[in-house]
């Protein structure tokens, strides 16, 4: 894996490897009934994700927290972005920890929209709603996938203090891209966040893994997936997820690549030798994408 890419072309057309036949039949309608009817979102809905039809199919979702609109315009996510969100739903960790139970779920992935509007960034909603999930399930392992909270660590050690088993939050893409890609935020600042988080929870004894992904085709090279892959094991990061980017519309950044399944299987072999816990690669993978399979890992 060189610095050079191949695939560079942009366009609009997907290669054969990532065209799918939807899943029919499952659990989708009832999955969506229980969310239409408790009014709860998901990022599954809010940022397009491919994998929505299966998830659903499998009876499983990722809940989207703190409202559908976020204070920041990252050009790569679907998410409609606001500078004054509605304030956060009060009944919402209640709703999220019914659905969690309705729903049977034994891994359960809490997200949400970036709330840079609110003092603690929405820490303590994300608390909160832990807290009311591992009321209704004890046994549950929960994963909150977390915005950069502004490297606000009081607002890191909220979330830590509530228990999550997986303390999730994505750098998106390497450095030289982040003024295109996320304006708003900050490389070094995201990986802080996730040195902190390992840090803090190694203090407290907390039985906490780190866990952080990428998107690619956004114009970066071989050689910077695998700088973002060795700052990550500096900032002692667990869990790895690399997934191929798809442009939500023709208003986002455009597609640069379409990276072969080969590349990625590659990158999963490079990123267990270089330490991590577990990895997930692959054209469909996403952050909350089979989460519950890629933490088993960490166990083998």
């Amino acid at each position: 894996m060189g610095s050079e890419n191949n695939n560079r072309k942009p366009g609009r057309r997907l290669p054969l490897w990532l065209k799918r036949r939807l899943p029919a039949g499952g659990e989708s309608a009832a999955v969506v009934k229980l969310l239409h009817d408790l009014k709860l979102a998901t990022v599954c809905e809010g940022a397009q994700c491919p994998n929505r039809g299966e998830c659903y199919a499998r009876g499983t979702a990722t809940f989207l927290i703190l409202g559908e609109t976020c204070t920041r315009s990252c050009r790569f996510c679907a998410i409609p972005t606001t500078t004054t969100p509605d304030p956060p739903r009060e009944d919402e960790p209640s709703a999220v920890a019914q659905a969690s139970a309705a729903m049977g779920l034994k891994y359960v992935v809490i997200t949400s929209v970036t709330r840079d509007d609110l003092p603690d960034g929405g820490a303590g909603h994300f608390a909160r709603t832990i807290q009311a999930v591992r009321s209704r399930l004890p046994e549950a392992k929960i994963e909150v996938l977390v915005p950069d909270f502004q490297g606000n660590e009081a607002a890191i050690d909220i979330v830590l203090a509530a228990g999550p088993d997986v303390f999730n939050h994505n750098v998106e893409t390497a450095e030289r891209l982040y003024a295109a890609v996320r304006p708003q935020a900050d490389y070094r600042q995201s990986m802080a966040v996730l040195a902190y988080a390992k840090r803090r929870a190694a203090e407290t004894s907390a039985a906490v893994y780190t866990k952080s992904g990428m998107m690619v085709g956004l114009g970066e090279t071989d050689d910077e997936v695998l700088g973002v892959m060795r700052d990550l094991r500096l900032a002692n990061c667990d869990i790895l997820t690399i997934g191929q980017y798809l442009a939500p519309s023709g208003s986002h950044l455009p597609v640069e690549r379409f990276v072969p399944p080969e590349i990625f299987d590659a990158w999963e072999i490079r990123a267990k030798k270089m330490g991590f816990s577990a990895a997930a690669c692959g054209p469909f993978v996403r952050s909350s994408y089979h989460a519950e399979t890629v933490f088993d890992e960490t166990n083998t």
